[in-house]
């Protein structure tokens, strides 16, 4: 099996970002209000949150964002208190996809969450129509919250606990 990574993306990841954007299957699980800022994502997110890059043996295969809600500035998820981080991922090219890519980057990125002795849970939340995505954080043990409209996009709330990951 190859081994899959995360290492912080950089401003030379920014053309690779830009790209996976257009893809079809990323746009559709996307929804309407995503429009990404690469650039001030890499650059103005430290304090609040990191935008990683997934590479499987030394290749770009994708992108987790993982966020800590209280302090991140638009306040997206609301008003949240301290202890939790939330995360966003996916996969850039479409050959990428149904390859167990997504489950080792959720992975990762939960190890990476918990490190952290003060989180105590992480929340995410695909699109109500993306079901394989829904499927997969059901599947590693994010327990629905419910469903809540993030602008135009109907969203459904994850989350999972310290205890219940691994």
């Amino acid at each position: 099996m190859a081994t899959v990574s995360l290492r912080p993306a950089t401003l030379a990841d920014v053309p690779q970002l830009e790209a996976w954007d257009g893809e079809p299957h990323v746009m559709a699980a996307s929804g309407e209000d995503d429009v990404v800022d690469w650039v001030g994502e890499i650059t103005g997110s430290a304090g609040w949150g990191e935008q990683l890059i997934a590479e499987e043996d030394g290749r770009p295969v994708g992108v987790v964002q993982v966020i800590d809600p209280a302090l991140e500035p638009t306040h997206y998820w609301g008003d949240c208190g301290p202890g939790l981080r939330a995360i966003d991922i996916w996969i850039g090219a479409a050959s990428d996809l149904g390859r167990g890519i997504g489950s080792r980057m959720m992975a990762l990125a939960l190890d990476r969450c918990f490190t952290t002795d003060d989180v105590s849970a992480v929340l995410i939340d695909p699109l109500e129509s993306n079901v394989a995505a829904r499927r997969l954080y059901r599947r590693l043990g994010f327990v629905e919250v419910g469903p809540r409209r993030f602008g135009r996009d109907h969203c459904i709330v994850y989350r999972i606990d310290r205890p219940s990951w691994r």
